[in-house]
């Protein structure tokens, strides 16, 4: 029976190029994860969006002297650019400036507010007296109470990952001008998470054995240190308004409505494809699997912060809302041992790199070396051996050797084979279990191992090229060489599922040359034997090989 699986991907903020950290991180896995389900029959949305209410854009906006809606009106665009460059394939991918998205936000926060999940109370904001201003939380920065690291920020600590209030900094300063931040009162509206710790507590050491470990403990960690009812507005002009009368110079803060686009873009997918309840499908059906994919500094939002929303949410209107399957989140990639940094230069940023080379060798090694588990680092040295070594050298080299031998030897067509050796079946049944393996990893979010199960197999099938020699064959046993390049060719397609999640574009192109026609995601999740005698297109290099002195090139981008 057809699953249902639900993606909530993260929002990126729209104040700046997304970077492969991004996209290692979050973007990547998610778009593997969708694209395997979907191929084995199963019902997929995976949603996201631009968030265009975040901190980072209106500092951005304000040293740029630009305003908010004009940033982010150009990152949306070129977002949309970088996800078809690099095959991203949304169900939907909206952004947060809709007016669905208020409407849903609004509706949340009335909700909780009728439930006392939400109360109003004074509260304690950093001025700054130079600015003649209150201080969002990201205008603030100061050396973490908890780690001691000296840049975290007044909403979260990126060192040790843990939520912050500015308030909680020491040494705290203005972003601006480097004075330090008064205290002054203000009012604003707070929701009740204390109330949750309990519950959630309880809901996170149940039923999780297929969660992250990391993900886990680190969740726990925040519970057993007691959460802390958290403001949910600014003072702000830029977001979606606080829908209380006398409150109208005030904003939803971003990081209680930006979690709320999952649902909200469910609703608007919904609308868009002229099935305004297909919503309730993905979130009220307690079969469906939802899965939340970001980077680790996104954890608390989504295991903690946004649960208690849908807790509060479906307890206000009667209806049940589906809590996280599954929360893999990803460790960082850095760049010469260092996380990405926008100020430093120090990044790979999508369109940069998508006007020099292919999407499906950086897609190839941000999998073979996704942070599951721990941060890696990408380094341009690495990024062209792998390209030149396992890409050209083994995959690619397995398919072209094998499709132009076969379309200049066979009449341009599969070739009739003989009787199957044992060796022959084996390989073609390694091919079959490698399909069922890759599919089974990329279901646990295990991508490295799914990626390294059809590459093993790759390997292999090369070995048994060179073992039989059909260039030999073709010269003493024509019907010996006819079944060692059939056996090759099953293989081959079976890889080439086994791959498409990875490597779309490359593997559509194959599935042409293989003599088929349509997308080769609809053709499902297992390997279909090569029909003796149907037409093989002429075949071309699926990968180039690139030149070692792009290294030097590449990293001396780095930092500029």
């Amino acid at each position: 029976m057809a699953e249902k699986i639900f993606l909530g991907v993260a929002w990126p903020y729209s104040n700046g190029s997304l970077h492969i950290g991004q996209i290692a991180g979050a973007y990547l896995p998610a778009d593997i994860f969708a694209r395997y389900h979907r191929a084995a029959g199963n019902e997929v949305l995976m949603v996201s969006g631009s968030d265009q209410h975040g901190t980072p854009i209106t500092v951005r906006a304000e040293q740029e002297g630009r305003t908010p809606g004009e940033v982010v009106a150009a990152f949306h665009q070129e977002f949309l650019e970088s996800w078809q460059g690099l095959g991203i394939s949304w169900d939907l991918y909206t952004t947060t400036g809709t007016q669905n998205h208020a409407r849903v936000s609004q509706d949340i926060f009335l909700r909780l507010l009728e439930k006392g999940d939400i109360y109003k109370a004074l509260m304690k904001l950093p001025y700054c007296a130079v600015e003649q201003r209150f201080l969002l939380d990201r205008y603030v920065e100061g050396t973490c109470p908890l780690c001691a690291y000296e840049h975290a920020r007044g909403d979260q600590c990126d060192n040790c990952g843990n939520i912050l209030d500015p308030e909680d900094l020491r040494d705290a300063r203005c972003k601006f001008d480097g004075s330090e931040p008064e205290m002054r009162e203000s009012e604003h509206f707070f929701i009740r998470l204390t109330a949750y710790n309990d519950r959630l507590g309880e809901w996170l050491r149940r039923d999780k054995g297929h969660w992250r470990k990391n993900v886990v403990n680190f969740s726990l960690g925040i519970i057993q240190q007691g959460l802390r009812d958290r403001s949910i507005t600014r003072d702000l002009q830029w977001g979606v308004p606080v829908p209380v009368p006398g409150y109208e110079n005030k904003r939803i803060y971003v990081w209680f409505e930006a979690v709320i686009g999952y649902l909200s873009a469910a609703i608007e997918w919904a609308e868009r494809t002229g099935q305004p309840q297909k919503w309730r499908d993905f979130w009220q059906d307690p079969a469906c699997k939802t899965y939340y994919f970001m980077g680790k500094d996104n954890i608390p939002f989504h295991t903690l912060i946004w649960p208690a929303q849908l807790m509060g949410y479906g307890e206000a209107t009667g209806e049940r809302y589906n809590l996280p399957y599954d929360v893999p989140a990803n460790q960082n990639l850095t760049i010469r041992g260092s996380k990405a940094s926008t100020s430093r230069r120090l990044a790979v940023w999508v369109p940069d790199y998508l006007s020099r080379y292919d999407p499906d060798p950086l897609r190839y090694y941000l999998a073979a070396t996704m942070p599951e588990t721990s941060d890696s680092d990408f380094t341009w040295a690495d990024f062209v051996r792998r390209n030149n070594d396992e890409l050209v050298a083994t995959w690619g080299n397995l398919v072209n050797r094998v499709l132009t031998f076969i379309y200049r030897h066979c009449e341009r067509a599969v070739p009739q084979p003989g009787e199957l050796t044992d060796a022959d079946r084996a390989l073609i049944s390694r091919a079959e279990r490698a399909i069922c393996e890759a599919g089974e990893q990329v279901s646990r979010c295990n991508f490295r191992a799914g990626l390294e199960a059809a590459m093993a197999t790759a390997r292999e099938a090369n070995r048994y090229v060179e073992e039989n020699a059909p260039w030999k064959l073709v010269k003493e046993d024509r019907e010996r060489c006819a079944t060692v390049l059939y056996t090759a060719l099953a293989v081959i397609s079976g890889l080439n599922v086994a791959l498409s999640p990875y490597l779309p574009f490359t593997c559509q192109t194959l599935h042409g040359y293989l003599g088929h026609e349509g997308p080769l995601q609809t053709a499902g999740w297992r390997l279909e034997p090569p029909a003796p005698g149907r037409p093989l297109a002429e075949a071309q290099p699926l990968f180039k090989k690139l030149d070692p002195a792009i290294v030097e090139e590449e990293e001396g981008r780095l930092g500029a």
